[in-house]
C-alpha cells in the first residue's frame, strides 16, 4: 500500500530513462538524428537578446528557461504564426498513476495558440542548468506523456521530438512508437543556425504534412 501510495506521488523529474524503458518496453539507440542540418540564421536581433540573456542565465534553470530558450522559441512561433503554439510552464498530468505528471518547461504544439494545450503535440522542451543526463529521464516521460496525449485526442503525429538544454548545449532526441532515439550529436549556442535549423526543420515536415 505504501509503496502504491508513493508511486502515485511520482512526477517527470523522478523518472529515469532506465525504468521508463521496462515500463514502456522502449527500445534505445544514440544515432545521428539530423545528418544533414540546413542552417538557418536567425534575426540579429535574437543574438542580441540572446548576449544579454547570456549574462542573467546563470542563476538557475528558470533563468535559463526565460533568456535563452525562450527567445528561441519566440521567434520559431513568429515565423508559423497560427501554425504552431508554444506553452510554457503548463501542467500536463496525462498518466499520473505511471509518474507522467507535473510542470514542462516548454510544449510546442502543431495548433493555433488556446488557453489548453492542444494535440498533436510535436516537441517537449526541458531548460537544465548544467547536467543534461540528468534531464533525459524527465524529458523521455514527457514525450511518452505527448505520445498518449495525441493518441487520446486522435491527432497523432508520427514522431515526438524532445530536447534537454542547458540553454548553451542542446540534446535532441525522438520517440517513434517505442523505438527512442538520442542523438549521438550535441549542439551549441555558438552555433546557433544548427539549433534553429534543426527546430525549424521539424516544424516544416510536420506542417507539411498537415497541408
Amino acid at each position: 500500500m505504501e509503496k502504491s501510495k508513493a508511486k502515485r506521488h511520482l512526477s517527470y523529474g523522478d523518472l529515469s530513462v532506465d525504468s521508463l524503458k521496462k515500463i514502456f518496453h522502449l527500445t534505445i539507440s544514440r544515432p545521428v538524428l539530423f545528418p544533414q542540418v540546413v542552417p538557418l540564421e536567425p534575426p540579429a536581433w535574437l543574438h542580441q537578446v540572446l548576449e544579454v540573456g547570456f549574462a542573467m542565465s546563470v542563476v538557475s534553470e528558470k533563468a535559463r528557461s526565460e533568456f535563452l530558450v525562450a527567445p528561441i522559441l519566440v521567434h520559431l512561433q513568429e515565423m508559423y504564426r497560427q501554425q504552431i503554439s508554444i506553452y510554457s510552464g503548463v501542467k500536463f498530468d496525462i498518466a499520473p498513476e505511471q509518474g507522467l505528471r507535473g510542470i514542462c518547461d516548454f510544449i510546442i504544439s502543431l495548433s493555433p495558440m488556446l488557453p489548453t494545450v492542444q494535440a498533436p503535440v510535436l516537441v517537449m522542451v526541458e531548460a537544465k542548468k548544467n547536467d543534461i543526463e540528468e534531464g533525459l529521464g524527465q524529458c523521455v516521460g514527457e514525450m511518452i506523456a505527448a505520445q498518449l496525449f495525441n493518441q487520446q485526442e486522435g491527432n497523432v503525429v508520427s514522431s515526438i521530438y524532445g530536447c534537454v538544454t542547458t540553454g548553451e548545449n542542446w540534446q535532441f532526441l525522438r520517440l517513434t512508437d517505442t523505438a527512442l532515439m538520442i542523438d549521438r550529436q550535441r549542439y551549441f549556442l555558438t552555433n546557433l543556425p544548427n539549433i534553429f535549423g534543426i527546430l525549424n526543420g521539424i516544424i516544416q515536415e510536420n506542417v507539411k504534412n498537415e497541408l
